[in-house]
């Protein structure tokens, strides 16, 4: 039996189109760029959670010539907010934007293991972790919740 899966997901022109609150959390992962150590990859990826008070917690990818040590900007992000903000582990936003080896905006999009992690933090906030993704011509993805990402997930 042949079964479909349909993502739903929605897609603004640019960051100008998106809440008051979205544009924020997007410049903040724009900002979160220059944080960047990508000597390697010479790819600059800035991540930015808010948090269920309004508060937002940067991250951004961080590498290392005994690679796999680095880690993501997005995973950099919630675990920094995990850490810094234990008691606040309820998550609202998550964005993220890719910065090229010339210095222009570019697309990003968390990688698989990005996406597990982020999953089980959805899992057991209880409510969705909206993703908004920088896209290559200056458009936004957002969706809705990781799991969205993630149909056939694993989790606890």
């Amino acid at each position: 039996m042949e079964k479909t899966i349909n993502i739903e997901y929605q897609e603004y022109d640019g960051i100008g189109q998106l809440s008051a609150s979205d544009r924020v959390l997007m410049q903040s992962a724009i900002e979160a760029t220059a944080s960047a150590y990508a000597p390697y990859s010479h790819f600059h990826v800035g991540a930015a959670l808010r948090l269920a008070d309004g508060s937002i917690v940067p991250g951004a990818n961080q590498e290392n010539a005994a690679y796999p040590s680095g880690l993501c900007a997005e995973r950099t992000a919630i675990f920094a907010a995990s850490a810094q903000r234990p008691e606040l582990r309820d998550y609202e936003a998550l964005a993220i934007v890719g910065r090229d080896a010339d210095g222009a905006l570019c697309e990003a999009s968390p990688c698989g293991a990005c996406r597990q992690v982020l999953l089980e933090y959805e899992q057991a906030q209880g409510h969705p972790l909206r993703l908004l993704c920088y896209l290559a011509d200056g458009r936004v993805r957002v969706l809705p919740s990781v799991a969205t990402l993630m149909p056939f997930a694993f989790g606890f």
